[in-house]
């Protein structure tokens, strides 16, 4: 209406604008027109001008830790899996042990497996439940990722050595102004019988304020890839041949629903949340540690119901006092079915056995229930602009309830496992905030409560029967300076203990048992680099990352497999030490084009010249097998504007990853010509996005593994071969 009452008021006055223009002279009608070109040229210009200014993700990369920050951004419209990402950036290497839903091994800077942490929004991803992993996290609700290398800051409340990645969500953090409503959906069809479903949302009732968010997410993969190079029977032959086949028993199924309710700058809270959650997963498993040993009716499965509280207030009951509270706790059971007897081969064929599938023992249903509490509490007074004082505390407690319906011989029990962790951190801003430094100590405390005696030769449960509590002091610091824009150094330390996992010193109920008299890990991290931003004119940006870093593990915690019977169990390795660097480079030019290119070398090495009967070690100085030592990542975005309408965008994506060959086992052992070796890794990815109508719908077509190489991964494990996708997503707001 009022566009109409406009066009209506100018026509009336277009007569007398134009009888005007006649009267007028030259010199005044030369002057509008002057003042009108200047004006153009002036708009021209300002065309031009752009403004530079740090996002969050380069903050986080500049400040004083040593951390890779990865904004999602459009990127929430081509990936199905967030591991893909991760497994892109610097220092960083993620193993599967098959397709979706499959156990994996992220590595950074050297140190892997549970020497890592995992975190959504700064809250342990276990507490969604055991069964729930990276893959089955819906991207749509990820704003960026922080993969924090050695040492993590205080404020996570965690025991990592080797360091944390944290899944940071849009609805991480309070808004400065009330939320918009919007509705997030997206559907994925790909090889191997794949579906993913995600629905999330959220929505602001206008009295109260009332913010709701729902969260759904649903994943489904038969995983039905082909297997190269398997030996398999010949009749004809009488010999077992190389030979292909499908997997035929890995399909995986896991379900995730949420609901959030809460406020965000109200007077008595800057955020305050109440979330539940229910996640499900059903996996078929077809392999143990190694595909030697084939599954052809075992399985997993778990639930878990989840009911969680967060906080946030700043100036709380005093000025400068700022709290943030999150508590949770989680009703975890899962269920391994392993009461066949038989033994199959990849042909999908059984022969009859005396032993089970999984543990070459008697048949069992064994149940876990792991009931979780998670409490993290953050203080922070401000002196003034430059000196902050934080207190952490955190404690996280997990129950290990253990029974088998079918066993006759299993006897039950309930383990448990408890951690109190408690820092203090004193923060500086210095020199026009250019130096960033932070000094912290902390003490970790581990209580232990035993009553499992299940085959006590092989898990030592009877070394550590009862209740034992110990507490170990650790401290660090860290420090940042920009000495200028183009130019800026880094360097931190801690001395890091890490308390074995429920899963290390517990087993799973799978193919982990348990080893109850595993020892901390010990370690001295240390960290230094330089970084810095280049502008080179007319939108044209370069950033770049160059790290080192050393780590002396003691007591290291490692896997080894028991080839018989395809089983892990955690052990300590004496000590270890790992020396590395990596570097980055980022080009972006009119954010349009990103290209990042990074490599990274890895030298983790056995340190123990003696074993524990004092003869010498035969891995004294030998590479740690079965980990990637060298490896690097190209990755290029190209993105094409007003293609077909308005406001549309079609992204151009390509990815290649190379890995050099590593040894399977320790250099020691074994001849040269016939040492198990994982082989070179040469894989590239390609997708295609068209985004229209200002980004509400969006179509991606994309392709893992472009050229179908053979790839291995943890313990030379075959990851799926090509895997062709299309993805479908609306966003309205």
């Amino acid at each position: 209406m009022y566009h109409i009452r406009l066009v209506s008021l100018f026509s009336l006055f277009i007569p007398l604008l134009c009888c005007g223009a006649t009267l007028q002279p030259d010199s005044v009608v030369t002057e509008k027109k002057k003042v009108k070109q200047d004006a153009i040229y002036k708009e021209k210009e300002l065309s031009d001008v752009s403004v530079v200014g740090k996002d969050r993700t380069q903050r986080l990369r500049e400040g004083a830790f040593s951390v890779n920050a990865v904004n999602i951004g459009d990127k929430v419209n081509s990936i199905n899996d967030i591991t893909d990402i991760i497994n892109r950036t610097a220092g960083v290497k993620v193993r599967t042990q098959g397709g979706m839903g499959s156990d994996f091994d992220l590595s950074v800077n050297g140190l892997s497996g549970n020497s890592i942490r995992y975190f959504i929004d700064g809250v342990p991803l276990e507490t969604k439940g055991a069964g729930m992993k990276f893959s089955d996290i819906p991207i749509n609700l990820i704003q960026r990722i922080e993969i924090y290398k050695g040492v993590v800051p205080s404020s996570f409340g965690i025991d990592a050595l080797g360091g944390a990645v944290n899944i940071v969500t849009k609805a991480s953090s309070p808004n400065t102004s009330t939320p918009p409503p919007y509705l997030d959906a997206s559907y994925s069809i790909g090889a191997f019988g794949t579906h993913q479903l995600n629905v999330n949302g959220q929505y602001v009732l206008p009295k109260t304020k009332l913010i709701l968010r729902p969260v759904i997410a649903y994943n489904h993969s038969k995983n039905n890839y082909t297997m190269k190079e398997v030996e398999v029977w010949d009749e004809e032959s009488r010999k077992y041949l190389p030979t292909e086949r499908k997997r035929f028993h890995d399909g995986y199924t896991s379900f995730l629903a949420q609901f959030e309710a809460g406020f965000t700058n109200m007077p008595w809270a800057d955020a305050a949340f109440i979330t539940a959650s229910f996640s499900q997963m059903h996996k078929e498993l077809q392999t143990g540690a190694t595909q030697s040993r084939v599954y052809g009716m075992a399985e997993r499965e778990s639930k878990a119901w989840n009911i969680a509280a967060r906080y946030v207030k700043r100036n709380f009951i005093l000025p400068k006092l700022d709290v943030k509270f999150s508590a949770s706790h989680t009703w975890d059971n899962s269920i391994t079915t392993d009461t066949c007897f038989r033994k199959y081969d990849w042909n999908g064929n059984f022969i009859k056995s005396s032993r089970s599938e999984i543990t070459s023992r008697e048949r069992s249903r064994r149940h876990y229930g792991r009931p979780l509490t998670n409490v993290l509490l953050n203080l922070g007074y401000t002196f003034n602009d430059n000196h902050q004082l934080d207190f952490n505390y955190s404690l996280n407690r997990i129950g290990n309830k253990q029974w088998d319906d079918v066993s006759e011989i299993f006897i039950p029990s309930n383990d448990v496992l408890a951690k109190h962790i408690l820092a203090l951190t004193y923060n500086q801003l210095l020199i026009d905030d250019r130096m960033k430094n932070t000094f912290f100590i902390k003490d970790y405390v581990n209580h232990l409560s035993v009553e499992q005696t299940y085959i006590p030769s092989v898990t030592n449960s009877r070394d550590v029967m009862g209740s034992n509590t110990n507490s170990y002091m650790g401290a660090g610091a860290a420090m940042s300076f920009e000495i200028w824009r183009a130019l800026g150094v880094k360097m931190s330390y801690e001395r890091s203990v890490r308390l074995p996992l429920s899963r290390e010193l517990l087993g799973n109920a799978s193919t982990i048992y348990p080893n109850l008299a595993l020892r901390p890990e010990e370690s001295n991290n240390w960290n230094a680099g330089i970084y810095g931003t280049i502008h080179l004119g007319n939108a044209h940006s370069l950033e770049y990352d160059v790290n080192g870093f050393i780590r002396d593990v003691d007591n290291y915690i490692q896997p080894t497999i028991s080839e018989k019977e395809g089983m892990i169990q955690y052990g300590n390795l004496d000590a270890i030490n790992v020396k590395g660097f990596e570097t980055e480079l980022r080009y972006i030019w009119r954010n349009r084009m990103h290209a990042t290119g990074n490599i990274s070398w890895q030298n983790a090495r056995d340190r123990m010249q003696l074993k524990s009967d004092g003869k010498p070690s035969a891995t004294y100085n030998n590479r740690v097998p079965n980990r990637p030592w060298l490896y690097a990542n190209l990755n290029l975005d190209y993105e094409f504007h007003n293609i077909l309408s308005r406001n549309d965008r079609l992204t151009l994506s390509a990815a290649y990853q190379w890995v050099h060959w590593y040894f399977l086992t320790w250099e020691a052992y074994g001849y040269a010509e016939t040492k198990a070796r994982i082989p070179r890794q040469n894989i590239f990815d390609a997708t295609a996005t068209y985004s229209f109508h200002n980004g509400r719908y969006n179509i991606t077509l994309g392709c893992n593994n472009l050229f179908d190489h053979l790839a291995y991964d943890n313990y030379k494990l075959q990851k799926p071969g090509r895997y062709v996708y299309a993805k479908f997503r609306l966003f309205l707001q």
